[in-house]
């Protein structure tokens, strides 16, 4: 552990402060070292030296502690904020306010430009009394510029795919308003279709964005029902039937007896239809549905009589599947498994509605070669019936 306890300007007086007041080197009193908190944690004395320098501090700032142990603080730790000020002699901690408690978090800069989150909490022995240490915590920046990363990436790709449409609406809309008469009832028909298929697909888009939100946020709510899942997967076959897609491309297969499934069947048809279309533009051949009874994803086991007690889908198809590499991104946002389309969200979103579920996703390759996705769900049961 890298805390100080040299008899020099840190030691502990006779006069000790409160436990809450007392230097984080008293955490082994309470089984805490130190080098096992995640973030980094900097404590300077009444003199401004440090005396508790742990690892993720010495990881985050590259400076090794016993090099740190002793020293200054501006000097240990000279950080500067974003428009070059000494950041210690900005905010003088033991010279300035005696009603001041600390400094809140924001982005510091180490030497070389390296960006560092930063707090600081003033410890007194009683109010508007000198400061008797200097607790400073420092937090790596990578996590929060991926996140606004993906908000970036998320942001963008919104606006690309509200581009097309909404031009196409108002191209179509303003055409019909300024030449109605010129149009025969054929041409009216073809583009107001167009118009109502374009706002179908905004309207996609932004339940899209609605799903991520509660997903990201664990809002995300399941209203469970009786779900006959074997039935659901033979309405998505039938709609593409319908569309087009020959009878023969898919093949479902539905083991008898399945447990008795309890899910959200809006939720459930949202995962069907993106597996499904991603089998029917993504792969070839034949698109193959099992349907099956199988342990719950939760523990492994049984239900109360011995029955299965979760339900499995497996859609797959014989097309040039996933590429290894990919395996471990398909479920992350933006992924797209071929550049025909897409926002590359609806996998994202598959695996939220699952896991909402109590469920597991995972992919694989299929005997044929080809994608093979396998969700399950455990059979479940709303509160009111458990």
């Amino acid at each position: 552990m890298s805390v100080g306890t040299s008899s020099g300007p840190g030691a502990q007086d006779a006069g000790s402060p409160p436990a809450a007041s007392r230097p984080p080197g008293d955490l082994a009193g309470l089984g805490i070292d130190p080098d096992q908190l995640p973030d980094g944690l900097v404590v300077a004395d009444e003199q401004g030296r440090v005396i508790c320098f742990n690892a993720a501090a010495e990881r985050i700032t590259a400076v090794r502690a016993r090099d740190a142990l002793g020293q200054p603080l501006e000097k240990a730790l000279p950080l500067e904020d974003l428009e070059g000020r000494r950041w210690w002699q900005l905010t003088d901690p033991y010279g300035g306010l005696a009603i001041r408690v600390g400094q809140p978090e924001r982005n510091l800069l180490l030497p070389g430009g390296r960006e560092v989150l930063v707090s600081a909490r003033y410890v007194r022995t009683r109010p508007t009394g000198p400061v008797r240490r200097l607790v400073v915590t420092l937090r790596d920046t990578e996590a929060r510029r991926r996140t606004e990363r993906s908000h970036a990436e998320l942001i963008a790709t919104v606006a690309h795919e509200l581009r097309s449409p909404l031009t196409s609406v108002k191209g179509f809309t303003a055409t019909l308003l300024a030449k109605w008469e010129r149009f025969t009832d054929d041409q009216k028909r073809l583009m107001l279709e167009t118009v109502d298929a374009d706002a179908d697909r905004v309207t996609r888009l932004i339940a899209e964005l609605l799903d991520i939100s509660r997903i990201d946020s664990g809002r995300l709510e399941v209203r469970r029902q009786p779900v006959d899942i074997g039935a659901a997967v033979g309405r998505h076959i039938q709609a593409y039937v319908a569309a087009g897609q020959p009878a023969d491309r898919f093949l479902l297969r539905v083991q008898q007896p399945l447990p008795a499934l309890w899910a959200d069947p809006d939720k459930i048809d949202q995962v069907l239809s993106n597996l499904l279309e991603n089998a029917v533009r993504h792969g070839e051949g034949t698109v193959t549905i099992d349907v099956t009874a199988t342990a719950s994803p939760r523990d492994g086991e049984h239900g109360e009589s011995g029955e299965k007690a979760a339900t499995s889908v497996t859609v797959s198809d014989e097309g040039p599947g996933i590429p290894e590499e990919s395996m471990n991104r398909v479920f992350t946002r933006f992924w797209r498994g071929s550049k025909r389309g897409g926002t590359g969200l609806g996998l994202y979103i598959v695996k939220g509605i699952v896991e909402a579920h109590g469920g597991t996703i995972e992919v694989g390759r299929a005997p044929g070669a080809g994608a093979e996705f396998r969700f399950t769900l455990p059979v479940s049961a709303p509160a009111y019936l458990a």
